[in-house]
């Protein structure tokens, strides 16, 4: 037996078979061939393969994340198709009488170099999708399939780390747990595996070798560990943790359709967080009472280019009418620190976590946040949307955003396009400035949520990225909590509600303090939900206060 260690990202038992995620790069030979006819033929053939597996691939993203995230396998198509790329690599074959592997990787090579080459941010950053297409075309000459799961059971995946633009092509039934050996409590396959309700831990040494496939292995969540080929006795041990855990999954299902009350009648609503509208089904599934965060910014990130107006407002609009009429809050891009999309051209920052960011961007480009703006506010006339802004610091930030959103309801209004008139306007508590300045932004806007994942950085001065420092990383310093009821009555005086849409608000061990600060909303990961309501369900808020002592 192994034992394998790293950092729990989201609790849980997960036993089964291995299944190591690697990116596919063909090792290319040159070699001379003596029918030329015949490899440009191997080529048609491979090409129309890798143009069926994106079209596949598009199809599958459209239904995952949205249109315009899936647009990127769309684009990947057109390249493949490209008259230039198809010129080079017929000519290379013919003229040289070279094997069509050698004449697409020579092209590819060729062709990420013009790119690489040019001015323009934007063409420079089509390189990378160059490279993409070639290794597709070339796997496909090699006789290989669509990168995915090779496995027809569910599975432990394996990774160095996984990009969103990976993620989309698994199959998410196959996936028991992911593990990787790089990433951070807040990457992509973090939030997926939350989303998913899967248990996950990363910083793992785990070998990403061949002979890892197939071999048996238990991820423990709670306990940051994975045992390979593990011995009878953890086996049985891990198998009764399981059968626990299931039990405890089907006691909760119970609670579904339960309204979230305490036992002395105190009310909170119980929203989700999601990032696509894939994540719609398990919003749905668990009972959620709406959407405290739709990570906008994913939008952005699974796309090539600015997403239009049009392709946001078929997104917002699906998942307002799927929601039928429950409250569906979109954070406004929330780009910049550790969610880059190359085509923003944002500055190099020896500090991107306090840079150009999130409302940042959005205030010093107005034209993008004024396309979003507009696309939100056309879907709110599909259901209950509000409006949420990411790192505000200031009154005079709020000011300068109701200016820009009034703009925009004019333009609105002359173009004949309906919208909900009264939409209510929030903003994220994330920065200590904002905590002190509680109450007066309070009387600018409906409501708070809180990001305490940032708001806990910028308070113990620790970046939350940094692995190293995890020892130091205090999401429960009494000063954090401070502040957490802080923001809550700064809220209720300026006459705001408030909530929470950090990863302490699905702590459980914090779910009677937050009840016993007054918070209205608690947003986490859709599995989290129906565990939040038993401790609702459970509490009685005025024997917590009187046992903690609160005035």
């Amino acid at each position: 037996m192994i034992i394998k260690e790293g950092k729990a990202v989201f609790e849980g038992v997960a036993i089964g078979k291995l299944s190591v995620f690697k990116k596919t790069e063909q090792t290319v030979k040159r070699e001379k061939v003596s029918d030329v006819e015949a490899e440009v033929k191997r080529y048609e053939d491979a090409r129309a393969a890798a143009v069926n597996q994106l079209q596949a691939l598009y199809e599958k993203a459209v239904k995952e994340v949205g249109e315009a995230s899936a647009e990127i396998f769309e684009a990947h198509q057109m390249m493949v198709e490209d008259g230039d790329y198809i010129d080079s690599v017929e000519n290379i074959i013919r003229s040289q009488g070279l094997n069509a592997e050698f004449a697409v990787a020579e092209t590819g090579d060729n062709f990420q170099k013009m790119f690489l080459e040019m001015d323009d941010e934007y063409f420079r950053g089509r390189a990378a999708d160059v490279k993409d297409i070639t290794e597709r075309i070339i796997n496909c000459l090699a006789g290989g399939g669509s990168v995915g799961i090779e496995s027809d059971e569910p599975v432990i995946v394996v990774a160095d780390d996984l990009a969103p633009s990976e993620t989309v092509q698994m199959d998410k039934d196959k996936i028991l747990s992911f593990v990787t050996v790089h990433g951070s409590a807040n990457s992509h396959t973090s939030i997926l595996a939350k989303t998913m309700n899967i248990p996950a831990i990363i910083g793992c040494d785990i070998p990403l070798t061949d002979e890892m496939n197939g071999r048996e292995a238990i991820v423990d969540g709670f306990e940051g560990k994975v045992y390979i080929d593990p011995d009878p006795e953890v086996l049985a041990e891990k198998k009764k943790i399981l059968l626990q855990e299931q039990e405890k999954k089907t006691l909760l299902e119970q609670l579904k359709g339960k309204e979230n009350i305490t036992l002395d009648g105190q009310k909170i609503n119980l929203y989700a967080n999601i990032g696509n509208t894939k994540d719609l089904a398990l919003v749905l599934k668990n009972d959620a009472g709406g959407i405290g965060l739709f990570r906008s910014e994913f939008i952005y990130l699974g796309s090539d280019d600015y997403p239009t107006e049009e392709e946001q407002f078929a997104i917002y609009k699906q998942v307002a009418e799927t929601m039928a009429g429950k409250k569906v809050i979109i954070r406004t891009l929330d780009i910049g620190a550790d969610k880059q999309a190359d085509y923003f051209n944002l500055p190099h920052e020896e500090n991107p976590a306090m840079g150009l960011r999130a409302i940042r961007i959005c205030l010093t480009k107005p034209e993008i946040f004024k396309t979003q703006l507009r696309a939100i506010l056309r879907a709110s006339a599909f259901g209950k949307i509000s409006i949420m802004f990411p790192m505000i610091i200031s009154v005079d930030e709020v000011k300068k955003i109701k200016s820009i959103v009034a703009e925009v309801k004019n333009e609105l209004d002359a173009d004949g396009l309906l919208y909900d008139k009264d939409i209510e306007l929030g903003i994220m508590i994330e920065t200590p400035a904002a905590v002190m300045m509680a109450e007066e932004l309070a009387e600018e806007v409906d409501f708070f949520s809180v990001g305490t994942n940032d708001l806990t950085q910028y308070t113990l001065a620790i970046d939350r990225q940094n692995q190293s420092l995890d020892e130091f990383y205090d999401s429960h310093h009494p000063g954090l909590l401070k502040m957490l009821k802080m923001i809550v009555d700064g809220a209720h005086k300026g006459g705001a509600w408030a909530g929470i849409c950090g990863e302490l608000g699905s702590d459980l061990s914090l779910t009677k303090e937050f009840l016993a600060m007054g918070y209205d909303e608690l947003s986490v990961s859709p599995g989290r939900i129906l565990p939040l309501r038993k401790v609702v369900l459970e509490t009685n808020v005025s024997e917590y206060k009187e046992e903690k002592g609160y005035k």
